[in-house]
């Protein structure tokens, strides 16, 4: 029997028995430098796993300058697809001595029939290929399916149903029989929510009898879900609309309600209190408190194997929910109507994991008056530095007077950027493009973002200046198509990230997409036919890797000692830098696809903005 590692993806689909048949089965053979190992058109005769070694994979139809596309190293394999297809399309030769394990075309056969996961593997788009990396990163923890795929139905409650004109004592008397702590009621075809906080207020605060309808004390702005919606959602909604209760509704019908603690208690685990925490935080202390320990919530999400896109949405919602009671704490109510707080960049698009720099401006209405205005700023823009915001390296924060003006002011803004097209109007139209209302009056920036795509969606001078700078970086693939290898790695921001994020920004603005998340604008470009769905959720798996590759660095430097910290804080790009060679084969081979799909929308963007001729 061979001993061989078989610890890694695909064959950790196996089970023990189908693994031991595999040491059983397979056997070492060597090749030469420059040997072919399978040549185009060969039926393929065995599946083979580098032990040592590299190996090329050669397109003989291209030009010997580009022929090269594929580059396989130890722990990698090839040959599936031969036997799979009948025949090899490329040619596989050594680069340098090889030495090979070799698993017989039969014995892949009978594991392809006997393991339908193993089978499908070799077939799966990067979206399949990036969800075993997710199931395999929940490995020693919460389950994928026990943690994502829980349903609303699975934790919901039955409602409680009661007619509007019922007395607020029968109410009590029936809530106290049921022990619900809410109950529905409906009017005129709305249905409204009654819980006994509400009922205690009526009765104590607001003046009403036992006698008095329930329909008095109900609040009819329900959020509603749906049975089949994830559990997650739920709670990343309720982070999001500030409430601890939820109706589910199938095709308008009512179905139930969850509650707050019956999500938390489903998850079991003490992380997810922190949306709680920062909820019944009543002072900054105790806010800052929860704040803290968001990094701690990132770990537990990635450990237990969440969709990258979710713990986005997750911590987007709960960053928003502190920057939120920051500003209550800070800023008087009087201002709050005729004022608009808004975060750029990462924060706006929902797409920042932890906490990095602020990126925040405020939009006040054409008639406030507010004194010592920018005194308040300051002392918000401390504020979110004492919660674990630091300040922004390009002063773009409400403490700086550029970034504070008058709904007026910032359009005649967007005019004056629209106009001289340079690259910092180019950089501040972006960073408009993707804020987003945290606190106070969202209508005043949505009037400022209804002028930006009034200017600028239409301008197709300017859509193609705006679209350029995707492709200002290149990205880290050889001329053989292979991914780039130098000792302090490839930066994973500027060669995979900027890319995807600002070259969808640029089609989201031509379409008037109002979407500031990546992933949602994706969506909306796919349903709205200027993406196809395969390639726009392609480029959507491409992101998610990229992020979650440049998340475990800076995880890891969360875990380094204070003073290496402050040392490595002169190479502020080291958390933006991922070593190839560190990466397991799946994610190297993850990695190498993605950078193609990168690649193939520059091209993209380059025929459509006519970017060639620049």
């Amino acid at each position: 029997m061979v001993d061989v590692d078989l610890s890694q993806l695909p064959f950790t689909l196996l089970d023990d028995e189908g693994r031991d048949h595999i040491r059983r089965g397979i056997d070492l053979a060597y090749f030469d430098r420059d040997e072919i190992i399978l040549e185009t058109g060969q039926g393929g005769e065995f599946v083979y796993l580098i032990h040592k070694g590299e190996v090329a994979e050669i397109d003989p139809t291209l030009p010997s300058s580009t022929s090269r596309i594929g580059h396989y190293t130890a722990g990698d394999l090839f040959g599936a697809i031969s036997i799979l297809n009948g025949k090899s399309r490329y040619r596989f030769k050594a680069e340098q001595e090889c030495l090979c394990y070799l698993l017989p075309k039969a014995l892949f056969q009978q594991l392809c029939r006997h393991y339908p996961d193993f089978s499908n593997f070799f077939r799966q788009s990067l979206t399949h290929k990036a969800r075993l990396l997710t199931e395999k990163r929940a490995e020693g923890g919460v389950t994928m399916a026990g943690f994502m795929l829980a349903k609303v139905s699975e934790c919901m409650r039955a409602p409680l149903l009661m007619a509007a004109a019922t007395d607020i004592a029968s109410a009590v008397k029936q809530l106290n029989d049921s022990y619900a702590d809410s109950l529905l009621v409906e009017t005129q075809g709305k249905l409204g929510m009654v819980t006994k906080t509400d009922l205690l207020n009526g009765l104590v605060l607001g003046g009403s009898a036992v006698s008095s309808p329930l329909d008095e004390l109900a609040h009819f702005n329900l959020v509603t879900v749906a049975p089949e919606q994830y559990l997650f959602e739920v709670l990343v909604l309720m982070t999001r609309h500030k409430v601890t209760r939820v109706v589910v509704l199938e095709q308008n019908v009512l179905k139930g309600v969850v509650e707050l603690t019956d999500v938390l208690s489903y998850f079991s685990s003490r992380s997810y209190v922190v949306s709680l925490q920062v909820e019944q935080a009543s002072s900054l202390e105790t806010l800052s408190a929860a704040s803290q320990r968001t990094p701690e919530l990132v770990k537990a999400l990635m450990a237990q194997g969440v969709k990258l896109r979710f713990a986005m949405d997750l911590l987007a919602a709960l960053n928003g929910r502190i920057m939120s009671k920051a500003w209550e704490f800070t800023i008087e109510e009087q201002y709050r109507d005729q004022s608009c707080m808004m975060v750029m960049g990462s924060e706006g698009r929902g797409e920042q994991i932890l906490k990095t720099d602020q990126d925040n401006g405020l939009i006040l209405a054409d008639d406030a008056r507010w004194p010592d205005l920018l005194s308040h700023m300051q002392t918000l823009t401390d504020t979110l530095i004492q919660l674990g915001y630091p300040p922004c390296p390009g002063n773009i924060m409400v403490s700086n007077p550029e970034w504070v003006a008058t709904v007026s002011q910032w359009k005649s803004n967007i005019a004056k950027w629209a106009s001289e097209r340079d690259g910092d109007s180019l950089m501040k139209l972006a960073i408009m493009l993707d804020a987003h209302a945290v606190a106070g009056n969202p209508s005043l920036l949505a009037s400022v973002r209804e002028e930006l795509f009034e200017r600028c969606s239409r301008d197709e001078l300017l859509l193609s200046y705006f679209a350029r700078t995707a492709l200002r970086f290149s990205t880290p693939l050889t001329l053989f198509g292979s991914l780039k290898k130098p000792q302090h790695g490839i930066d994973i921001k500027k060669g995979g990230i900027f890319p995807i994020v600002h070259g969808v920004r640029t089609m989201a603005l031509e379409r008037r997409i109002q979407a500031t998340s990546t992933f949602d604008r994706l969506d909306a470009l796919a349903a709205d036919g200027r993406l196809d769905r395969r390639f726009a959720d392609d480029l959507g798996e491409a992101l998610a890797l990229f992020s979650e590759l440049r998340l475990k660095q800076q995880l890891t430097a969360l875990e380094t000692p204070v003073g290496a910290q402050e040392a490595n804080a002169q190479n502020s790009s080291r958390a933006n830098r991922v070593v190839v060679q560190n990466l397991s084969s799946l994610e190297r081979d993850l990695l190498r696809e993605a950078m193609h799909i990168v690649k193939d929308f520059k091209q993209r963007l380059s025929h459509r903005y006519h970017l060639e001729y620049s």
